[in-house]
């Protein structure tokens, strides 16, 4: 049996969801860590990331890319609104 290990760093909760969608879809093993602790009240978060993905070695290079993808996405925020007539 292969040993997960930590693959990258999530800086917030928005990146987790979106590697949790892709990595299911592509159906990659992996866990998704929190870094978030009740007692601390996500103290760690503000030092660390938000959590990280841990996977095993074979699919670390695909991953990386996913995450890579994720942090350069560009989003065409400029739309114009059709009137209806």
């Amino acid at each position: 049996m292969t040993r997960d290990k930590k693959i990258v760093i999530l800086s917030n909760e928005v990146e987790a969801k979106l590697m949790e969608e892709i990595l299911r879809e592509r159906q990659i093993p992996h866990i998704i860590q929190s870094y978030h602790s009740i007692v601390y009240d996500g103290i760690f978060q503000l030092n660390k990331g938000w959590g990280h993905v841990e996977s095993e070695d074979q699919y670390k290079e695909e991953i990386i890319s996913i995450y890579e993808d994720i942090k350069n996405a560009k989003f065409d925020t400029d739309f114009e609104l059709e009137e209806e007539v």
